[in-house]
């Protein structure tokens, strides 16, 4: 009988793959990637961080058409992106012009295991 592996995991042998991560997250880490994720959880705010990231910039006013939602519903989202640190807005006379935050982006993938 074989004891019981100490890994939560298992041996390394017994993954199906190479793990994403060299190490689990710390707590402060999960908690910090757990608001990004839930930040772009929903649906339209992922839409709009989609736009935002395929453009250097975008106006809040050319958001109403593609995701098809009010100028008030546009502004709570892109609130909570940027609370996430994901996007950063410049306001520009009556306007905020939104940007990705590439550093945040870069923090988030290499969280995730990517480059």
């Amino acid at each position: 009988m074989t004891p019981p592996s100490t890994s939560v995991l298992g041996s390394p042998e017994s993954l199906c793959c190479a793990p994403l991560t060299d190490a689990a997250f710390s707590e402060r880490d999960a908690e910090e990637i757990a608001g990004i994720l839930g930040a772009l959880s929903d649906p339209v705010r992922l839409r709009l961080f989609s736009i935002v990231a395929s453009q250097d910039e975008v106006c809040s006013c050319h958001l109403e058409g593609p995701l098809a939602r009010s100028q008030p519903t546009i502004s709570h989202h892109t609130k909570v992106l940027a609370d996430a640190g994901l996007i950063h807005g410049e306001k520009r006379g009556r306007w905020m012009w939104w940007s990705v935050v590439p550093e945040r982006v870069a923090q988030v993938r290499q969280l995730l295991g990517g480059t």
